[in-house]
């Protein structure tokens, strides 16, 4: 097999870091929006979105919580150690992970690592009147990410005490302490499941009377949740971009939900990238089905399995396959982990027909998932927004639209 290639500079553009919004609007919906229909460019503002989306669309939200993932520990010395919790290890269950209590393992980066050789970090802290500490050990080391065990006393569960005394991790790239404006707008207005250390962000545009005004307008809207990783702020370091390894990243999809997709097939919005990556991970699983005839879900999605579905099996097939799977196995909902990566290198969109993402950093595995949509207009409509004063990253928006979407009058 023919190695894959793709030049991460021919991915790369100029970025200033005044264009990127480092704080949000004082409303979510007052965002300016990109419009990109069939090679054409026009602006709009969030809030009129609904104008630009076809009648009778579903459209699909990552309803994912970002949990306070940050808590800032020091050693006896008084030395400051700040552990960012990735994911969790034991139990390895995200609803489990959040609900234990006592003592848990997470995959962490740890800042100052230089500084915890030894022993244990901790916070004291008081609740309901006792005092108790959050104690943390090193349990396995990492070249990057090391495995840390977590103690406490206090009649807390874990996602609690993260909620108490963890910070937001805000992305790297804003260059700033997270603030008590991140606690509620760092987070979409219809989370739900903790799990995500990064927001998915094309949903922060969204507010609760914007979405019942297209309720009642004809538009539905579904569910999905995908807990993001910190994977999505890695940089790609090689030359090769397809060398990049991908994280794993853990989603579920509800039976009610595939019904609507299916229900709703040909016209499917995905509000952000990470709603994408979990509709677009769906034809593997079903491919799995109807070749062997089992979904195999506790198997990793891999970086490039979507590649070697054959071109004639198509969305409403695999939906049909998962859904049939489902009522037969008496499933309400499905489990997986995917390293989707989505490329220009001959992707198949399945299930997604338009999709609403932020601006994305220049040579990462986004601006490649933007590529593998609209192909090199990337250039044209990343140029145009710096041309006209449009906010990069996780405030600023723009909403790429197939040439066959019908405009709503």
């Amino acid at each position: 097999m023919q190695e894959r290639y793709i030049n991460i500079n021919d991915y790369d553009y100029p970025l200033p870091d005044e264009r990127i919004a480092k704080f949000p609007l004082e409303e979510r919906d007052s965002s300016k929006l990109l419009v990109y229909r069939g090679g054409e460019i026009s602006e709009r503002h969030f809030s009129d979105i609904a104008d630009e989306l076809p009648e009778g669309s579903l459209l699909i939200f990552n309803n994912t919580k970002v949990v306070r993932a940050r808590p800032v520990m020091h050693k006896p010395s008084g030395a400051r150690v700040e552990v960012f919790c990735l994911e969790p290890h034991a139990p390895a269950d995200y609803e489990h992970a959040f609900s234990v209590k006592g003592e848990c393992e997470w995959s962490c980066i740890v800042g100052n690592l230089k500084k915890w050789k030894e022993g244990a970090v901790q916070i004291p802290f008081e609740f309901e009147g006792a005092a108790y500490t959050l104690q943390a050990y090193i349990a396995e080391r990492g070249t990057r990410e090391h495995i840390v065990r977590f103690e406490w006393s206090a009649p807390m569960t874990f996602g609690e005490l993260l909620e108490y005394l963890g910070r937001i991790p805000i992305p790297p790239y804003l260059n700033r302490e997270s603030e008590e404006i991140d606690l509620t707008r760092y987070q979409t207005v219809y989370s739900k499941f903790e799990g995500s250390v990064a927001a998915p962000t094309a949903g922060l545009h969204f507010t609760e009377a914007m979405i019942g005004t297209m309720r009642n307008n004809g538009f539905s809207f579904d569910e999905v949740t995908l807990h993001v990783g910190a994977g999505t702020f890695l940089p790609v370091k090689s030359e090769n971009a397809a060398a990049h390894p991908m994280h794993t990243e853990h989603f579920e999809v509800r039976l009610a939900t595939l019904q609507n997709l299916l229900a709703h097939e040909g016209n499917v919005t995905a509000v952000g990238t990470t709603s994408v990556r979990t509709l677009e991970s769906l034809p593997v699983l079903g491919w799995r089905i109807r070749q062997s005839g089992e979904l195999d879900a506790e198997r990793v999605i891999g970086q490039w399995e979507s590649y070697d579905i054959p071109t004639y099996y198509t969305g409403r097939e695999v939906l049909e396959d998962l859904i049939g799977y489902m009522q037969r196995n008496g499933l309400e909902r499905l489990k997986a982990a995917t390293q989707i990566m989505i490329t220009p290198l001959g992707f198949r969109f399945r299930i997604v027909k338009r999709i609403v993402t932020n601006f994305h950093q220049p040579k990462s595995t986004l601006l490649l998932l933007v590529s593998a949509y609209i192909g090199d207009n990337w250039r044209k409509m990343y140029g145009y927004a710096l041309d006209n004063d449009f906010r990069f990253l996780s405030y600023g928006l723009p909403c790429p639209v197939p040439h066959n979407a019908r405009r709503r009058h």
